[in-house]
């Protein structure tokens, strides 16, 4: 594989069986084509350190919400972490070790850190993929409860999380199962990279974009609107016979779709049909 040296160690991670994918691991490997020299190991060992601390603190009946209590003192209060209101599109927002150096985040990677902590506590908990805000919950005990880990680790239920849904839109949303389905690692990376993706377009930071894309298709090589997404890239820079292969596959996935039109004049206008 043609790929800088992060991209595929981060091609390594993914493609072990799910259960063997260490999710910080991976996300530091995302971090690593921003930052080359980032030692890996290093945080991973950071992480490890706080958890051993969290442990130390943990009451002697840990009850499901009083674990998420120490965790939630420990990372809010002692450590200072938080949610970053005052520029979530920063884009070290979305690298794990500028979120644990800074200890500021947005929810997903604030999700990571929680996540990982309570891994090495033996506290099992999984990502929650609800639309334009990422959760986490425990997955020990009957209770269903969601944690905020943007908001001071605040505890939530179904419908409190119906309310923010409402909230995030500025109008009532129905709440669906799936809103609130747990998200797989391949998942979890992809939704990463898909923040990174938007933050890099907007700031007109389209080689970087175009490598958050690459990252993406290396988990879901299928994922047809990254397909287009990248050719409309390739055809902007000139690559026309890369720009063709993946709008002509776009139009083979989702012939149907609004923009095909589009996307059809702008094969023929490359000399090429789907």
């Amino acid at each position: 594989m043609d790929f800088p040296p992060a991209r595929q160690r981060f091609y390594q991670e993914i493609h072990q069986p799910e259960q063997q994918i260490h999710l910080a691991r991976a996300a530091l490997y995302l971090a690593q084509e921003e930052y080359p020299s980032l030692d890996v190991d290093e945080y991973l060992n950071a992480l490890e350190t706080m958890a051993a601390e969290v442990a130390e603190r943990l009451p002697q009946e840990r009850y499901p919400l009083r674990v998420i209590q120490t965790l939630n003192q420990y990372l809010y209060q002692d450590l200072g972490f938080r949610g970053n209101v005052e520029n979530y599109y920063d884009p070290r927002n979305s690298f794990l070790n500028d979120v644990i150096e800074r200890r500021l985040g947005i929810p997903i990677t604030l999700s990571l850190v929680y996540l990982e902590l309570a891994r090495h506590i033996d506290f099992p908990m999984v990502g929650v993929g609800m639309p334009g805000h990422f959760l986490i919950r425990p997955t020990l005990g009957e209770m269903q409860v969601f944690v905020d880990a943007f908001h001071q680790g605040e505890v939530l239920f179904a419908e409190d999380c119906q309310e923010r849904l409402s909230q995030l839109y500025g109008q009532p949303i129905e709440m669906r199962p799936e809103f609130l389905a747990d998200v797989n690692p391949h998942h979890f990376l992809a939704r990463m990279l898909t923040n990174l993706k938007a933050i890099y377009l907007n700031q007109g930071e389209i080689a970087k974009a175009l490598a958050a894309i690459e990252r993406i298709l290396l988990i879901f090589p299928d994922a047809a609107l990254e397909q287009r997404d990248r050719g409309l890239i390739y055809y902007q820079a000139g690559r026309w016979t890369e720009a063709s292969q993946d709008l002509a596959n776009y139009l083979r996935h989702v012939p149907d779709a609004e923009d095909a039109p589009v996307i059809q004049q702008l094969l023929e206008r490359m000399g090429r049909t789907p």
